[in-house]
C-alpha cells in the first residue's frame, strides 16, 4: 500500500527531489572521469585528462548527485579546496595498480581532508 502512494506522489511530483553535491577528486590517471561518466551513461568512455573539472548530475530515484570531476594534475591540486564549499561528500579515486603513487595518493588524501571544512 505504502509503495504504490509513494509511486503514486512521484508521479504527480509530489515528493521532494533531493540534490546532493559531490567532489570526485584523485591523483591525475586515477579514473576518476572514467568513473563519472560509467555511472552517467552506463557505458566505458575513451577519456582525455582532465583540465579544470567535468560536472554530471546522475538521478538515483529520488536524489540527485551533482559530482564534479576535478582534474587532479600537481598543478590543479592546490585548486581543489576551492570546491569544498557545500559540498555533502568527498569521493577520493586511487589507482590501486598504479604502486609507485600510493604515497603521494596517500598525501593528497590528508591534505584534502586536512583543507574539508
Amino acid at each position: 500500500m505504502g509503495g504504490s502512494i509513494a509511486r503514486l506522489a512521484k508521479r504527480l511530483g509530489f515528493l521532494p527531489q533531493c540534490r546532493l553535491r559531490v567532489l570526485m577528486v584523485g591523483l591525475d590517471g586515477s579514473g576518476k572521469t572514467t568513473i563519472l561518466y560509467k555511472l552517467k551513461l552506463g557505458d566505458l568512455l575513451k577519456t582525455k585528462p582532465t583540465i579544470g573539472f567535468n560536472v554530471e548530475s546522475i538521478q538515483y530515484r529520488n536524489i540527485c548527485f551533482d559530482v564534479w570531476d576535478i582534474g587532479g594534475e600537481s598543478k590543479i591540486r592546490p585548486l581543489w579546496k576551492h570546491y569544498f564549499l557545500d559540498v555533502q561528500a568527498l569521493i577520493f579515486v586511487v589507482d590501486s595498480s598504479d604502486r609507485e603513487r600510493i604515497s603521494e595518493a596517500r598525501k593528497e588524501l590528508h591534505w584534502a581532508l586536512a583543507d574539508v571544512k
